[in-house]
């Protein structure tokens, strides 16, 4: 073998074996790169979390307050009425003063429509919810009125003919269905209970259920509040 030979061979080994050498260096950079992915992801999600956080408390903020119903503010205006004088309302001091200065409190006068000849306050409320689709019976809401007969001889002549003639403003409505409502009473401006439900209980378990509305007289027994109901006005269509 000649030395032109001998060099061009050893010339062909060495560059048939470089690629061997090379491959290692180009596996390394994609394993680098894929360990930085994780990091961004979260961050992003926190970032995400905390806006969204941020917007739902602004809004929160941002929302008006509630306005009570016409029927909640009559019923309030009656519940601050209680133990206090009905002077200042220029309305009678009775049981019908106490609802039409309740009612004052949405503006509304439920005599504007007047009362006929030999017609009580009462029974003029009474037509006007009549007249206005208000009367009903079902449980009642804050606000609306109460109407009672036959709660005193209002004629004096020892018969029960006397119709309507007792008004109140419901307060609230217990659990048991206690119905709890103002009135102008013997005794002032009060709260009384009525459950429909017993009628004839006065009383369960130190609970009062049905306070006395009319007293014993005539040798008749005193006469609760269940006995003498007669109906409600709602205080949304009034």
């Amino acid at each position: 073998m000649t030395l032109r030979t001998l060099l061009l061979s050893v010339v062909l080994a060495v560059l048939g074996s470089a690629p061997a050498f090379a491959a290692p260096r180009q596996s390394v950079k994609p394993v680098a790169k894929a360990k930085k992915a994780p990091a961004r992801s979260t961050q992003t999600s926190r970032s995400r979390g905390s806006t969204a956080l941020a917007k739902a408390t602004a809004s929160k903020k941002k929302r008006p307050p509630v306005k009570p119903t016409r029927g909640r503010r009559v019923a309030s205006r009656a519940a601050a009425l209680v133990g206090a004088s009905l002077a200042s309302y220029r309305v009678p001091d009775d049981c019908s003063g106490l609802v039409r200065a309740s009612y004052q409190a949405i503006g509304v006068e439920l005599l504007s429509h007047g009362t006929l000849p030999g017609e009580n306050a009462v029974s003029a409320i009474y037509r006007r919810a009549q007249r206005s689709g208000a009367l009903h019976k079902h449980t009642p809401r804050p606000g609306d009125i109460v109407f009672f007969h036959e709660t005193y001889d209002r004629n004096r002549d020892g018969v029960h003919n006397d119709g309507l003639t007792h008004v109140g403003v419901i307060e609230s409505v217990e659990a048991d269905g206690t119905v709890v409502f103002v009135h102008r009473g013997g005794s002032g401006v009060k709260r009384s209970r009525m459950n429909l439900r017993q009628p004839a209980q006065h009383g369960q378990k130190g609970h009062v259920l049905n306070d006395y509305l009319r007293r014993a007289e005539g040798g008749e027994r005193a006469r609760l509040t269940s006995e003498l109901f007669s109906g409600y006005a709602s205080a949304s269509r009034l």
